[in-house]
């Protein structure tokens, strides 16, 4: 699976192996165990988690968590727990986007909801259900989960993953016990993609999507840092006035989309942090129109703008647009400006 792939359908990722434990998640998954086996099991909860640090796996384990009947639940070896980690129990529905859409409809809660209030299969066990990611909840599919959360049926667990819980209504996040998974350090992050996935390009992989290994987990860590190369190779160009933006444009539009535009985001970052580095990077803001010394043409204040419109661009991928048109428009706005002679100078 690509990283585009990734992006741009909202099938159900690939999950690592529950076996292998990321462990900067043993803390959230010690607090959960302790609730379960002193009797204080939570009727919904909610993972806030940082972009790709394991929400979803999180979110699979405690549903082995609580469908797991023997006492040192989740054994991960019975029935009940191969099967949820298959996503193959009865008593297990995951609800994410459908198609093409990148929201979860009112429908879809509904017939989960549904499913919630039957009875479990197994005598005297548990119903769980999973939204993720359950910021892409629309306003009516929200409000449709509220009944649920409000008036729990018995034995029923109702998980949320979310990396904006802001989106959220409040009256939803405040009927929900809540769960903060962080980002990894590079170095957990790494040793625990060797160890759930095999040798591979990791680190390159992690310099282009963030401290997010279980997003890098899905993709080809290859693939991902030779786009994250190429990308940054192309900006420097555009920069310098040695690529056509109209090609690198269309270039872009036609492969990889989500992926180069989040290597966009990461080159500008990167520039900002580099003008930062030193103290006279708040006196270039009130005063210099550029980030350095050294060559370089672009104001500050256009890097940053450049950094919203990228990232406004990010959140609009489900929206029908010229790709091309409008990343050119932005590439544009790197290229330097075109030098004009006035009699025997040129400016």
């Amino acid at each position: 699976m690509s990283a585009a792939d990734t992006n741009e359908s909202p099938s159900a990722p690939f999950l690592p192996p529950l076996a292998v434990v990321p462990p900067w998640l043993t803390e959230p998954m010690a607090t959960l165990q302790r609730a379960w086996r002193g009797g204080r099991p939570p009727h919904a909860l909610l993972i806030h988690e940082a972009p790709g640090a394991g929400g979803e796996w999180l979110a699979a384990w405690s549903a082995q968590l609580a469908l797991c009947q023997r006492p040192d639940a989740p054994c991960g070896s019975c029935t009940a727990c191969r099967r949820a980690a298959a996503r193959q129990h009865p008593d297990l529905a995951w609800l994410r986007p459908e198609g093409e859409s990148r929201q979860i409809r009112i429908e879809q809660v509904r017939e989960l909801c549904a499913d919630l209030a039957l009875t479990s299969h197994a005598a005297g066990g548990y119903k769980v259900g999973v939204i993720s990611p359950a910021d892409a909840l629309n306003r009516f599919a929200a409000n449709a989960l509220l009944k649920t959360l409000e008036e729990p049926p018995a034995r029923t667990l109702l998980i949320l993953v979310a990396t904006v819980p802001s989106r959220l209504p409040p009256t939803v996040v405040s009927r929900c016990q809540r769960l903060r998974v962080r980002a990894p350090t590079r170095e957990q992050a790494l040793t625990w993609l060797a160890a759930a996935r095999g040798a591979g390009e990791w680190n390159a992989a992690l310099e282009v999507l963030g401290e997010a290994p279980l997003l890098a987990a899905q993709a080809d860590a290859a693939q991902v840092a030779a786009i994250g190369a190429e990308s940054r190779r192309a900006l420097d160009e555009l920069v310098r006035g040695e690529a056509d933006p109209v090609a690198v444009a269309e270039r872009w539009a036609r492969s990889q989309w989500p992926l180069r535009l989040q290597c966009f985001e990461n080159w500008l970052t990167e520039r900002l942090r580099s003008g930062a580095g030193a103290a006279r990077f708040f006196a270039e803001l009130r005063d210099d129109p550029y980030l350095s010394e050294h060559g370089a043409f672009l104001n500050i204040r256009e890097l940053f703008r450049l950094l919203d419109e990228v990232r406004e661009l990010r959140a609009t991928l489900e929206v029908p647009l010229n790709r091309a048109l409008a990343v050119e428009a932005l590439f544009r706005r790197l290229a330097p400006a075109p030098r004009v002679r006035v009699g025997a100078t040129e400016v």
